[in-house]
C-alpha cells in the first residue's frame, strides 16, 4: 500500500514512460544484492534498482522486467513513526525509478536537493 502511494506521487509524465518494471517488497537485501553494491555491515539499503536503464536500451525486447525492490526492515529500523515510513518509502520509490530512467547517484542527489528546496522536478 505504501509503495503504491509512492508510485502515485511520481509525476504522470514519468509514470506513462515507466516500461517493463516490477516493484516488489522484501524484508532485507539478499547477500548477493549486498555484494553487488559492495555494501558492508551496518550499511542500510532502502531500495535497489536492478535492470537496464532506459537510456541504455538499444535492442530491448522480450526480456524479463527490470526490478525495483523496496526493503521493509531497514526502513522500519530508521523510521520513528508511520508518517516517516511513508516519506522514506515515497522517496525511495522515486529514487529507484530515477535509476530506471538512467539517472546516476550524483544526478539523483542533485534532483533530491532541488525537490527539498521546493523546485519542481516534472
Amino acid at each position: 500500500e505504501l509503495v503504491n502511494e509512492g508510485i502515485k506521487a511520481i509525476p504522470k509524465k514519468f509514470l506513462e514512460k515507466l516500461d517493463n518494471v516490477d516493484i516488489v517488497i522484501e524484508d532485507e537485501p539478499t547477500p548477493y544484492q549486498l555484494r553487488k553494491l559492495s555494501a558492508r555491515g551496518g550499511f542500510l539499503i532502502f531500495g535497489l534498482y536492478e535492470g537496464v536503464p532506459q537510456t541504455k536500451r538499444w535492442h530491448y525486447g522480450q526480456v524479463l522486467p527490470d526490478k525495483i525492490t523496496i526493503f521493509q526492515k531497514p526502513i522500519e529500523r530508521v523510521a520513528h513513526s508511520e508518517e516517516e515510513i511513508k516519506e522514506i518509502v515515497k522517496n525511495t520509490v522515486w529514487h529507484e525509478i530515477a535509476h530506471h530512467f538512467g539517472m546516476d547517484e550524483r544526478r539523483i542527489r542533485e534532483a533530491e536537493l532541488r525537490k527539498k528546496k521546493g523546485k519542481t522536478l516534472g
